[in-house]
């Protein structure tokens, strides 16, 4: 994906934290315009102030979708076109999902998946005319081998963000439109600290949530991931000619996805007799 004389266009949800903060700096400092959306506009503020004629800082609660379809066109009035959107915003929630609350499991999902979809929606309109454009999901290793217990609210998320977004590619690729699907590691930001955290209240729970809820909270501050290394890594992969369906960033997310898919690959093999069984006589 090549940027024009202008630079390209990068619409940003979740821009005033975090990585996509450092995606919205990297990219204005190549010389692109960015649309920075967050849920509270004060928070962009030093990102807009960094290039005020490249940046429309916009307000946007991605479980919105009529905030969604204002900011999208409020970037379509300034710039003309969305070349990249990244669909960055969301947040982290962990406990057992026994005894995790539906309030807050449904508004995980809200964020993560259909706040996800709501800006989609309103982008793929303005991507689809212009017959170009990239969505760039923001994953994570959990999406895919979650590392420890106390994850299955924020996984299931992120595994239904990608089965979306990978669907997604097949519907859009013959109008122009590509989809990378994002795999960091732990990334140092302030993640751990906006998270929703249910501690184990069932003795059972204590050896496996329990002991995990402990690393995550060791974890924060401490990740191994500079979020400005991952911000110029995505941009990388979306300059090259051809950039990839799934990007995994990190030495711990490399590993432990090949280890997953190693064993599910082995899994295929073992049963592949009794998968087979199944045909109609």
């Amino acid at each position: 994906m090549n940027a024009s004389e202008t630079g390209r266009v990068w619409f940003i949800t979740g821009a005033s934290s975090g990585l996509g903060r450092e995606l919205a700096i990297a990219a204005l400092e190549r010389g692109d315009r960015v649309v920075a959306t967050a849920r509270e506009l004060d928070a962009l503020r030093e990102v807009a102030r960094r290039s005020p004629e490249r940046v429309v800082a916009t307000e946007l609660d991605v479980t919105n979708p009529r905030q969604a379809h204002e900011a999208a066109n409020a970037a379509m009035e300034e710039f003309g076109s969305i070349d990249v959107l990244v669909n960055n915003a969301g947040f982290g929630l962990f406990g057992p999902l026994e005894e995790i609350g539906d309030q807050d499991l449904r508004r995980e999902f809200d964020t993560n998946v259909f706040g996800a979809v709501n800006v989609i929606r309103a982008v793929l309109p303005f991507m689809r005319a212009q017959r170009s454009g990239r969505i760039v999901q923001i994953s994570s290793l959990e999406g895919v081998a979650p590392a420890v217990a106390g994850e299955t609210a924020y996984s299931g998320t992120k595994f239904a963000a990608e089965g979306i977004h990978e669907a997604l590619a097949k519907d859009v690729e013959h109008l122009g439109i590509g989809v990378t699907i994002v795999e960091p590691g732990p990334i140092r930001t302030d993640f751990a600290s906006g998270a929703t955290v249910a501690e184990p209240q069932d003795p059972d729970y204590q050896e496996s949530v329990g002991a995990a809820l402990e690393w995550f909270a060791d974890l924060a501050g401490n990740q191994p991931n500079d979020p400005a290394r991952v911000a110029a890594a995505i941009i990388d992969a979306l300059d090259a000619g051809e950039p990839p369906l799934r990007l995994a960033l990190g030495e711990e997310a490399v590993e432990a996805i090949r280890e997953k898919l190693e064993a599910q690959l082995a899994d295929l093999e073992a049963w592949e007799g009794l998968a087979a069984s199944t045909a109609v006589a």
